[in-house]
Order: structure tokens, then sequence, then C-alpha cells
């Protein structure tokens, strides 16, 4: 009786590995690919149009969420986790809408997929711009904000399961956080500008473009920089413990 149980456990780790790998690809073919697609393609629908891409990036960002708890569907704990942590994130935004390019939020998602993991940072990102829009306002930039603010979450987590980033690591994860606002993100969003504010793209254009932007994503790597500096241990335990207490995102996820 104990070795068959043992059986069918061995039986459901090599199913439940075989699934995993299937998710890993799926939500590669979703992040790297439809996404991308989505947003070039929300460039020709024009007008208002553009809450369609939004709710599409929105569905989009959520199956990897839901497809890695196959196994066990998300407790409305879990849920509210991710509800929660993405308006303070939001929040984080929304408390300097007066100083021009300051926000905490880019920090405060990074933070959160180091904890959450990969699948949690990115919906909390994505989340959090399109929750912070309703401040700053909706646009056809809102699908591009979406996606470049959930792939700060999605990969300050995979460096953290590869020991790049992490708690114990503040000076080191607050300068890769910076530099990856100012080479990857920042540049994500300046290539929204570039898609909807040129009439005529060319080297000289496209250059001005992001030429442009690197005092904007400068200043925002620079707030990045000074927020995981100051939040991250915080933030960090206080999930640590959340997650603990309630069972909730594997711990081991990040690992």
């Amino acid at each position: 009786m104990k070795m068959s149980s043992v059986y069918a456990r061995e039986i459901y780790l090599k199913n439940r590995t075989r699934m995993n790998k299937r998710h890993i690809i799926l939500e590669i073919i979703i992040i790297a690919l439809l996404i991308p697609a989505l947003l070039l393609l929300s460039l020709k629908l024009g007008d208002r149009q553009y809450y369609i891409s939004t709710v599409a990036v929105m569905i989009l960002t959520m199956l990897p969420f839901f497809l890695h708890f196959e196994y066990r569907m998300p407790t409305a704990r879990e849920l509210v986790t991710l509800s929660v942590m993405a308006a303070l994130c939001a929040a984080g935004r929304i408390a300097f809408v007066m100083v021009p390019h300051f926000s905490a939020m880019t920090g405060m998602i990074m933070i959160c997929g180091i904890a959450l993991g990969p699948e949690a940072g990115f919906i909390i990102g994505s989340v959090a711009a399109f929750v912070s829009n309703f401040i700053y306002g909706q646009g056809p930039w809102t699908p591009w904000q979406m996606f470049a603010y959930g792939l700060a979450g999605l990969l300050a987590a995979l460096l953290a399961r590869r020991h790049i980033m992490g708690g114990e690591k503040r000076v080191k994860t607050a300068v890769i956080g910076g530099l990856m606002v100012l080479v990857l993100i920042g540049p994500i969003l300046d290539t929204a500008a570039l898609f909807l504010s040129m009439t005529e793209l060319n080297g000289k254009s496209i250059a001005a473009v992001y030429i442009a932007g690197l005092p904007v994503n400068a200043i925002h790597g620079g707030c990045t920089f000074v927020t995981i500096m100051i939040l991250l241990r915080p933030i960090l335990e206080k999930l640590e413990r959340v997650k603990v207490k309630y069972g909730i995102l594997d711990p081991q996820e990040n690992k």
C-alpha cells in the first residue's frame, strides 16, 4: 500500500513536471510573441478602440498566472494579495503625480516579483499600470505600459530565482533595477511614443525619440534605485510573512 502511494506520487510529479514545461513554453509564447504582436496591432485600431487592446492584454496577462495554478486554483487570499499589491504599486506612481517622471511604482513592482514569482510579478505590473492610468489618463499607450511594467516584475522575479537579485543583495538589486529601467523598460515605453507620435519613421526620427527619452529614463531609473534601496527588505519581510501565514504562493517558487 505504501509502495503504491509512493509510485502514484512519482507519477504525479513526473506529469506535473511535463505540464510545467508546457506552461513555461506557453508563457514565453504569450509574453514574448502574442502580447507584442497585439501591441503592434493596436496601432491600427485608432480612435478609442485602444480599450479593446487593453482588455485583450489584460486577458493575456492573466493567462500565465492561472495556468500556473492548474493543480491548485488560486484562492481568494492569493487574489486579494495580488490585488492589494497592484493597488499599492499604482499608489506609488499616483503619489508623485505632481513630480514629472518621478515614480516609485516600477521599483515596487520589481520587489513584488522578487517576493511572489514571475507570473504574479507580471500581473501586478500590468494591473498597476492600468489602474494608475485612471489618474494619468488612459490612451493607446496603456497596453504598452502594461507590458513594460509587467515585464519589470517578471524579469526581477526570474533574476531572483537565479539569486542575482534579492533581499540579501539590496544594493546590487537596486542597481540592476535602475539599469533595467534605463536600458529596457524605458526604451519600451519610448517605442510606444515612437509609433504613436511619428508619422514618418526614419533613422533620424527614431534616434530623436530614444535620445529625448534618455533623461526621462534616467530619472525613472534613479527613482527605481531609491525605491528598492528603501522598500526592498520591508516589503519582502511583509510578503514572506503573508505567504507563510496563509500558505499562499508557494514559497518554493522563487528558489
